[in-house]
């Protein structure tokens, strides 16, 4: 274990796990685990903040970085002020919440400037909002390739998800976009929307800017979602069509049915009840001895755009896959972990709703994979994603998987 605080060691876990495609390095996220208070927010931040500020300040001895150097010392730096940031939610006006995000904005720039081909900001316009994006192009030869559009979850970046499963896509001959919707990190903070259960109004204008995107061929277009995004994906692909294969990390069949799981018995009846003031009072309570539920909570509030636990709850409700996914038509492969300690079951709800539709691939405690979203255990989940991509939007077909790698990703 990386800490004795279970919410801390899933997330030490989940920087950690970044290292295999240049987000981390090893030792530097298992040194920083070791000086982290368990369940303290401000030795959390104040760990982070301070390696992401040695980091960013490497290469002070008077000789030349090479941009590969410079890029991943970036990358790492960009990392670890995001890291900074996480626990910081409970006080959505302290000021270092745009503080150190612009920070991490700032070193996660300058990295994918030196990427070969470099990544390219994109501003999506949506009905009501902009979408934040990112195109990493596989090659610059302008050959139509397939493409992934992906997104993370409940509290995670674009940025994160190139790192996540961006690079390795990168690698097979895949672009990629990524991109955030109402409630992720750059849309919350800077145009104050919190999340929407109608993610096909995030992903449509997405597919539609695709279309007019050189070397994408928008008749190939694979969707990811992570966590959270394992409802989201799904429910998006229900209403665009032009969307080829689904890729859920993990399932997500009723997020409602999910969070109102993480209550105890007392804290259903209260919800069930409708009675907000005692519900209200009730979990801040159980906030005070449960770093896990403290966080959850206070994130919620800040990412939904709601004022009490009680109104997240209640805001929660329309985010389910009841009714909606027998409308996707296309391939879902849906992930499952089996230790999931966050969504127990969704998966298998979800790949039983698609019925012949889904492919069910359960991550195990064996394989090392069996924690939610599989921080960790990258190269084992990318593989099995990326093989099944490939096979589904017929990229190998089409010889994109002939080329070699790029140097970077070698």
């Amino acid at each position: 274990m990386l800490s004795s605080d279970r919410t801390f060691d899933f997330n030490l876990l989940r920087w950690h796990g970044l290292a295999p495609y240049r987000g981390t390095d090893v030792a530097e996220v298992l040194d920083v685990a070791g000086r982290i208070v368990p369940g303290d927010f401000e030795s959390w931040h104040r760990e982070f903040f301070a390696l992401a500020q040695h980091v960013e300040q490497e290469g002070g001895n008077g000789l030349a970085s090479s941009s590969v150097t410079l890029r991943d010392r970036a990358f790492r730096a960009a990392s670890y002020y995001r890291a900074a940031d996480f626990f910081l939610h409970g006080s959505p006006e302290d000021p270092r919440i745009m503080q150190t995000w612009a920070s991490a904005r700032e070193q996660f720039d300058r990295a994918i400037s030196l990427m070969s081909p470099a990544g390219e900001r994109l501003a999506i316009p949506a009905d009501g909002f902009t979408v934040p994006a990112i195109l990493y192009r596989a090659a610059s030869d302008g050959t139509p390739r397939p493409t992934v559009l992906m997104f993370n979850g409940f509290d995670g970046s674009q940025e994160e998800m190139l790192h996540v499963c961006g690079i390795a896509a990168l690698e097979r001959g895949f672009n990629v976009v990524t991109f955030e919707g109402p409630g992720q990190p750059t849309v919350i903070r800077e145009q104050r929307i919190g999340f929407r259960h109608d993610w096909e109004q995030v992903v449509t204008p997405v597919v539609d800017h695709c279309e007019d995107l050189a070397g994408v061929d928008a008749s190939r277009l694979g969707l990811i979602g992570v966590s959270f995004g394992g409802y989201l994906a799904p429910r998006a692909a229900a209403f665009e069509p032009r969307i080829g294969a689904v890729v859920t990390i993990d399932g997500l069949f009723d997020a409602h049915e999910s969070v109102t799981n993480l209550l105890t018995a007392e804290l259903k009846a209260l919800l069930a009840a409708e009675d907000a003031e005692a519900f209200n009072a009730a979990i801040e309570a159980a906030m005070e001895d449960n770093t896990g539920l403290q966080w959850y909570i206070q994130h919620a509030l800040w990412c939904f755009r709601v004022p009490t636990p009680h109104d997240f709850f209640v805001a929660a409700r329309p985010y389910t896959l009841d009714g909606v996914a027998e409308r996707i038509a296309c391939p879902v492969l849906v992930c499952s972990a089996a230790d999931d300690h966050l969504n127990p079951g969704q998966a298998e709800k979800l790949a039983a709703a698609l019925d012949d539709r889904a492919t069910l691939r359960s991550f195990t405690a064996e394989e090392s994979a069996g924690s939610h979203s599989h921080p960790g255990a990258s190269l084992l989940m990318n593989g099995v994603v990326f093989d099944w991509l490939a096979a589904t939007l017929d990229a190998e077909q089409a010889g994109v998987l002939e080329r070699e790698a790029l140097p970077e990703y070698r």
